[in-house]
């Protein structure tokens, strides 16, 4: 391995002409191009997208979706999980409504001090977004026609404990920092909001990029920043 590097370190910073030569033929070949027949790639494109997208599907059916089903507590109608298979920790239990559609790509968590007790209750015709994070203290409520988009992060608990001895010990999280999370009927949280503990989001409300919402928000409104703050009522003029 050290021969190796050295060997790749002598070509690229050697003057020699031997070392240019032997650089500019591996850059020949690191470089080298099949030339693109549009009517050849265009359909081997297509019949790869194809075959992607029937294994997809059939894992989607037979395999990722009974299997993360079997951990619900309760799954309702027309249940569509994509992408893999969501990662489930600490006991939660999950309560899932009709017409939900789930990325494969996310994490349900239970406070592990919790185990049993953590409780994740999801409403009608709600979209989870992929890399979410939802981190169950002890109940998080997320109602009908709600909308997470990509890597939201509801933070019911926040794993460590304030004290720097407690978190050095590998000790969890106190009870006065866990809180229950609601997003009301209609709530759309944009990519990359955090909602912390503590937290009701008013029916209807809609959260922007990058937010960290640490208050509770009213209905009927658009919150922005850091932390999130109202900016205008939903139907006013800019």
């Amino acid at each position: 391995m050290q021969l190796l590097y050295s060997t790749k370190m002598w070509l690229k910073k050697s003057e020699t002409p031997l070392a240019k030569k032997m650089m500019s033929l591996i850059n020949t070949i690191r470089f080298l191009e099949v030339p693109t027949i549009s009517i050849v790639h265009q359909t081997l494109y297509w019949l790869h997208i194809s075959i992607e997208k029937f294994i997809s599907n059939v894992m989607r059916i037979c395999y990722w979706t009974p299997m993360f089903k079997s951990q619900l507590s309760k799954s309702g109608k027309r249940f569509y999980l994509y992408s893999g298979m969501p990662m489930v920790l600490g006991g939660v239990k999950i309560s899932v409504g009709d017409d939900v559609r789930m990325s494969g790509i996310s994490t349900l968590c239970g406070r592990s001090s919790n185990t049993g007790k953590a409780e994740l209750i999801i409403g009608n015709n709600v979209d989870i977004g992929w890399q979410n994070s939802i981190n169950v203290g002890g109940r998080i409520v997320i109602e009908d026609n709600v909308r997470l988009a990509g890597k939201v992060m509801l933070s019911g608990f926040p794993g460590h404990p304030l004290n720097a001895e407690k978190r050095a010990k590998g000790l969890p999280e106190e009870d006065h920092q866990v809180g229950d999370i609601v997003l009301k009927k209609d709530v759309w949280l944009a990519t990359g909001v955090i909602v912390m503990a503590g937290v009701t989001i008013g029916e209807g409300t809609v959260v922007a990029a990058g937010s960290v919402v640490t208050h509770d928000l009213p209905a009927g409104v658009i919150a922005a920043g850091m932390p999130a703050k109202v900016i205008k009522q939903i139907g006013e003029q800019s």
